[in-house]
């Protein structure tokens, strides 16, 4: 509401400064009588001009118009009388009466009222800010009206008993009509006994309302409360302060009251210094009582609980080009934390963290500190960390050694590693397992690339790797399985690869007919990687917390696959033809000649499943289509070529019709594999669906938006949100009602959660919404 209601009054003061300024001229000079013509005009005393029927002063654009007009010269004074009206391009000042003093530019406009048009600011959202309903890019028609305007300062007017409307109604839907407004550009506007009233019906009474009008959009003062209400906290009010510390800092202090559980107070400071300097952390903390819930005849009771949530960001530049980054993102309670949040990234969120980053490069070196904490939770009572305190890690980057055709980089690490389980004892959160150790690790590497023919490549690499463990596992044993102690151990070894690309065989049909291209190319690439790794004595040592620790020794490895590529070359709008990648399909697999690898390869989602080891991976089949800017679709699955079974399937859509429809369907799915472990265990199996639509007429006057989670395995929906609104000609409605399930594991007195919010908006005035990101899913 802010912005666009300083808009309003900055809007108007700027209509009445430019009718002052358009009479306004130093006394001794004439164009004001020369500007301004009439049926009538006579000069009395050789100083007095009387203007009689059809006046009209013109000055460049501005026009003023009246039955009748006097200008005095000695006093520097132009009245007009008599349907006096002011034009400025859409503005408009109709009055009974006018008149300035041409030499200070003040004046007075008597039983005014009229036009001004206003067009709404673009208003950025940020995260945990309020997010308003759309208010389209239109300008708005503000219609205001008092007994007298005048222009009191070079910066200052006064209203007296008037007010503004954006309804062109007999009966306006709404409008604000104060006894008095004292407006200050670049300061604060001052309305006295201010009256909002709906259909003439007054609705909402303040004595004496304080209002910045400051050039910049941010200004001290309290904002618009806001409104909600769910099944667990029941009714909503939140109030908020917004602190303008200076151009480059600001903060938001808000307080939330809940009928049912109790109250939360939150704040946000934000900063931006330029030169890569800013940051922003947000914080709310809810002190909630016991509450009590009755579903279906059964009481349950919500326990009394206090808890907080920090989130935030920061970068700052250091001498050395360095660069240092810190994030937080945490929560003092699971439940509580996914309780209060309203999408369902949030909602469903089970992680907190926190670190921080320093990062630095000098010609062909680059540094990179990392100091990160993960606590993953498996329940509410049990959890795992995990992270570096700290990683610090050295590169030279890729640069030819000694002027030749070989590429030698190199890579090394020092790493306090985080490996932690934690449970719960006694009522308090204790170490169960803490498999945490320091790891040193370095990594030269030389490559050799073959790049002659366009149509076939090969980058062949050469490292040597060697990490030292300051902790080690003793080895497994028919009755005895590893255990940790506190032993180094080092591990070195070599690997060498290949990967191949080719040939590569292009076939181009040339469509001058055909409607969607005029060229389409296809090319087919088959690609093979060979790469062989050393033996590792100690493997059965190593301490495994990392993809780096899972290497497998003395094992060759195969990858192969084949790339299918689809090329249009099609025209853009007015811009030549320009050839685009449509679609491509890829097919891969790996051998291993050592079985234990396959449990530990990357390249594929299922490998670190628990799945038995193999000579093979999974088939790997990746699918991507992108007809258009507007329409894209991707799939992956990987197919079990033991048991002949798929093991994952995953597929996203999405497709957009520019100022008209934004759409997307998500789709995943494991699949039941008896002779696999956890394929076959239902607790580890999934399939979700998930879609979303927004929208809107090209006008912005209807739109709305759906949104869904649902759990097809359980046959059970996660969340629905569901949003709409309605702009009018000076008013709108939007409305967001969304339901989530809180799910059977969950230890809250109801199964689920109904919100419901309402915002109304108010053309050229603004909206009211509530806070907590709720009105996200209304389309903008």
């Amino acid at each position: 509401m802010g912005s666009l209601f300083r808009s309003i009054l900055v809007s108007f003061a700027v209509v009445v400064s430019l009718a002052s300024a358009a009479a306004a001229q130093p006394a001794a000079d004439p164009t004001v009588a020369e500007s301004t013509s009439a049926d009538r005009h006579e000069v009395l005393n050789g100083k007095d001009h009387h203007f009689l029927g059809r006046v009209k002063l013109e000055r460049g654009d501005v026009s003023i118009f009246a039955d009748e007009a006097w200008f005095h010269a000695d006093t520097s004074r132009f009245i007009a009388s008599g349907n006096v009206v002011f034009s400025q391009g859409s503005n408009r000042i109709s009055a009974d009466r006018a008149e300035f003093d041409t030499k200070s530019g003040l004046g007075t406009f008597v039983n005014a009222y009229g036009t001004a048009s206003v067009k709404p600011p673009v208003q950025p959202l940020r995260p945990g800010a309020i997010a308003p309903p759309p208010i389209g890019s239109r300008e708005a028609e503000v219609y205001f009206f008092g007994d007298t305007v005048e222009k009191i300062g070079p910066k200052k007017y006064r209203i007296t008993n008037g007010g503004f409307t954006t309804c062109v109604q007999p009966t306006p839907r709404w409008d604000l009509q104060a006894g008095t407004v004292v407006l200050n550009i670049d300061h604060y506007t001052l309305l006295r006994n201010a009256v909002f009233r709906v259909k003439g019906v007054p609705m909402f009474y303040a004595p004496l309302i304080a209002y910045p009008t400051k050039k910049e959009d941010r200004a001290t003062g309290f904002l618009i409360p806001a409104y909600g209400s769910s099944t667990l906290r029941g009714q909503q009010i939140h109030n908020a302060f917004f602190w303008a510390i200076d151009r480059s800092q600001d903060a938001t202090i808000m307080h939330e009251w809940y009928s049912k559980t109790g109250q939360g107070v939150s704040g946000e400071y934000r900063y931006n210094f330029g030169g890569g300097s800013d940051g922003a952390l947000s914080t709310h903390y809810r002190r909630e009582r016991e509450t009590r819930y009755v579903v279906n005849g059964a009481t349950s009771v919500l326990a009394a609980s206090r808890t907080y949530e920090l989130r935030g960001s920061a970068n700052q530049m250091l001498p050395g080009r360095l660069r240092a980054r810190g994030r937080i993102d945490y929560f003092s309670d699971l439940q509580r934390s996914q309780s209060y949040n309203t999408d369902i990234y949030n909602a469903s969120r089970n992680q907190r963290s926190y670190g921080g980053n320093l990062v630095g490069a000098w010609g062909t070196y680059t540094l990179n500190g990392t100091f990160d904490h993960n606590e993953y939770f498996y329940g509410t009572t049990t959890s795992g960390v995990t992270g570096g305190a700290p990683r610090i890690a050295v590169t030279r980057n890729e640069r030819p050694l000694l002027g030749s055709h070989l590429y030698l980089s190199v890579a090394g690490e020092y790493a306090r590693i985080l490996y932690q389980t934690r449970g719960e004892s006694g009522g308090a959160q204790r170490v169960v397992v803490d498999k945490g150790l320091t790891r040193l690790d370095l990594n030269p590497q030389i490559r050799v690339p073959f790049r002659r023919w366009q149509w076939f490549t090969v980058n062949s690499t050469l490292a040597w790797r060697d990490t030292y463990y300051t902790r080690s596992q003793t080895a497994a044993t028919e009755t005895a399985t590893p255990a940790l102690v506190d032993e180094g151990v080092n591990r070195r070894y070599f690997t060498a690869a290949s990967q191949v690309i080719g040939p590569v065989f292009n076939r181009i049909w040339d469509t001058p007919q055909n409607g969607y291209a005029e060229k389409f190319k296809h090319t087919i690439e088959p690609s093979l990687m060979i790469q062989r790794t050393s033996s590792i004595d100690s493997y059965d040592r190593i301490v495994q917390l990392e993809g780096v620790d899972f290497i497998v020794g003395d094992v060759t490895q195969l990858n192969y696959g084949l790339t299918n590529r689809f090329f249009a070359k099609r025209r853009n709008g007015t811009r030549a033809a320009a050839a685009r990648e449509f679609l491509d399909v890829t097919l891969s697999q790996s051998y291993y000649t050592d079985a234990r690898a396959s449990q530990f390869d990357p390249r594929y989602a299922t490998s670190f499943s628990g799945a038995p080891p193999s000579h093979y991976s999974p088939i790997s089949l990746t699918v991507r289509a992108v007809p258009t800017d507007n329409a894209n679709a991707t799939m992956r699955a990987e197919f079990d070529s033991r048991y002949h079974s798929l093991r994952t399937v995953a597929a996203n859509a999405a497709l957009a019709v520019p100022g008209l429809l934004q759409a997307s369907v998500g789709w995943s799915k494991r699949f039941f594999i008896p002779q696999i472990a956890q394929f076959n265990d239902a607790r580890f199996l999934d399939h979700a669906l998930n879609a979303s639509a927004a929208l809107h007429t090209r006008d912005n006057k209807y739109g709305g938006a759906y949104s869904f989670n649902y759990d097809v395995l359980h046959a059970a929906m996660l969340q629905q949100r569901m949003s709409g609104y309605y702009n009018a000609q000076c008013c709108g409605l939007a409305f967001e009602y969304q339901t989530y399930n809180f799910g059977a594991a969950s230890t809250f007195p109801v199964a689920s959660d109904h919100r419901f919010f309402l915002s109304f908006t108010l053309a050229g005035l603004g909206n009211f919404s509530p806070f907590n990101g709720a009105m996200n899913g209304v389309p903008r």
